[in-house]
């Protein structure tokens, strides 16, 4: 999930979620506290109008009280005169927030409070016109109360009245436990949307980054034998997957180095090995020239013959280094051109027979190409081709008769050359590494199989730059196949 969708999603959570859950909390309590409100009171059942309308609320609230207090007047005023009785009233009106004042002829003879301050001035007269307790009038001072009267006869017709005066100041308890209920809801709510969106952005951005922090630490220290773990797909986890490809590709490119300085040590020491004995010999050829050890001409003929060939195997080793130099970096020299492919092999035959026949070694010549085909090569370079992998058959030659099979094939765009003989064969488990650089199927050095293997990786490089393929067939104890083709020149006629 990409950061922006992340940022979009937690934007929406700390929004609603909230208001939700907040809503939620808010309907629950107002059930259960006006319930409450309800049973304590003795009110009808809660309407959420309490919770906004402090008069309309403190009104029902001594609604029945005022009624009873409306029922005893009309049945027993001289009730009123009674302490005890009075006291008990005041009693269940100050559990109301409220306290009652009793009247006679306009003189006092209760008050339910002991703050005198607190009691209004300038209470009304009694009235000829009877009120009853179900409506009263608020005074909007620093008292902020409302009042209730009732007006009544005594029994001996003195004019009484009763007031119940209610503070409406504050809210009945049960309202300001719903609104710390709510405030302390809305705070753990917001409290706990806040965790768990500070975990969910914890656990997808830092902990990526921890990782990285520990990947980096890991690189900078050389080690490279690691795995950066990634289970995200944002834009951190791109980053990771990014590191991760650095990461492999250091590696890769440290193992590559590693790899390149083996196989130079390997190459010198293949060179050092394979011109020892060429050297050695020219060595000793030369001191029997001066020490006259060859005293007729056939022997010093036969003496500068060896010491030449020998020179020309090493010259032909320091070729192969020197190319083998330029193929690692990528600098062969080729100089393409159209060649005739009946011509060209015709000339190559012609020229490897006279050294094959020197060697006792048979030769077969077939080339089904058109006397028209053409390709376009390297002449140079096609010919240390051909040249490489008959030098590699004859090395391996173990018949008494040896023979090798030349044929060139026209197989639709592209002509295939095919080299056989009958050497020893390759097992079949080294089969797929002979064109790999120092690969040696025969790893006892001896001078009649030495060289230093890098022979067959050359041709491959020299048939794949001129956008060819080669591959082999063996079978032991039988011979050796090898293929490689290349495209044929086409001229692409002008529209």
């Amino acid at each position: 999930m990409k950061l922006r969708t992340k940022l979009i999603i937690s934007f929406c959570i700390i929004i609603f979620v909230p208001v939700t859950l907040a809503a939620l909390a808010m309907c629950g309590f107002r059930y259960f506290q006006l319930r409450d409100i309800a049973n304590t009171y003795q009110v009808e059942d809660g309407n959420i109008s309490y919770l906004t309308n402090t008069v309309q609320m403190w009104n029902r609230v001594t609604k029945d009280s005022c009624q009873k207090l409306l029922d005893t007047a009309e049945s027993d005023p001289d009730k009123f005169l009674d302490m005890k009785y009075l006291m008990q009233v005041n009693e269940t009106l100050q559990g109301k927030n409220s306290y009652l004042i009793v009247m006679r002829d306009n003189e006092e003879v209760y008050v339910g409070t002991n703050d005198l301050n607190t009691v209004p001035e300038n209470l009304p007269d009694y009235m000829d016109t009877k009120t009853g307790g179900e409506t009263g009038y608020f005074i909007d001072s620093d008292k902020q109360e409302m009042i209730k009267r009732i007006d009544f006869d005594f029994s001996d017709g003195s004019e009484g009245t009763l007031f119940v005066i209610t503070s409406i100041k504050s809210l009945v308890p049960e309202m300001k436990e719903l609104l710390m209920d709510i405030i302390i809801s809305v705070l753990l709510i917001l409290l706990l949307t806040a965790g768990m969106l500070t975990i969910w952005n914890y656990r997808s951005i830092i902990t990526p980054i921890k990782k990285l922090e520990m990947a980096t630490q890991n690189i900078k220290e050389g080690n490279l034998d690691f795995t950066l773990e990634i289970d995200s797909n944002d834009e951190i986890g791109e980053l990771c997957r990014n590191f991760e490809e650095m990461r492999q590709r250091l590696k890769d490119s440290a193992e590559e180095k590693l790899a390149s300085e083996k196989e130079n040590r390997v190459l010198i020491s293949n060179i050092a090995h394979d011109l020892k004995t060429p050297i050695t010999a020219v060595k000793g050829y030369s001191e029997g020239l001066m020490d006259g050890v060859a005293d007729t001409p056939e022997k010093r003929d036969k003496y500068i013959k060896t010491i030449y060939n020998k020179a020309n195997e090493m010259d032909l080793l320091l070729n192969e280094l020197t190319l083998y130099s330029k193929i690692d970096t990528n600098r062969i020299p080729y100089n393409f051109s159209k060649i005739n492919v009946m011509e060209y092999f015709d000339d190559c035959v012609e020229e490897i027979g006279l050294d094959l026949e020197a060697k006792n070694i048979g030769l077969s010549y077939f080339n089904y190409a058109g006397d028209d085909v053409q390709i376009i090569a390297d002449p140079e370079q096609l010919k240390r081709v051909i040249h490489n992998i008959i030098n590699n058959s004859i090395k391996y030659l173990d018949k008494p008769k040896g023979f090798i099979n030349i044929r060139v094939k026209d197989v639709g765009d592209f002509i295939q050359v095919e080299i056989e003989d009958n050497g020893k064969g390759i097992a079949k488990k080294d089969l797929p590494y002979i064109f790999d650089r120092f690969f040696r199927a025969d790893t006892s050095r001896n001078s009649a199989t030495g060289g230093s293997g890098i022979g067959l990786s050359i041709v491959r490089k020299i048939i794949e730059d001129h956008g060819g393929k080669i591959w082999a067939t063996s079978k032991e104890e039988t011979g050796t196949i090898m293929y490689f083709v290349l495209r044929k020149y086409q001229e692409v006629p002008n529209e």
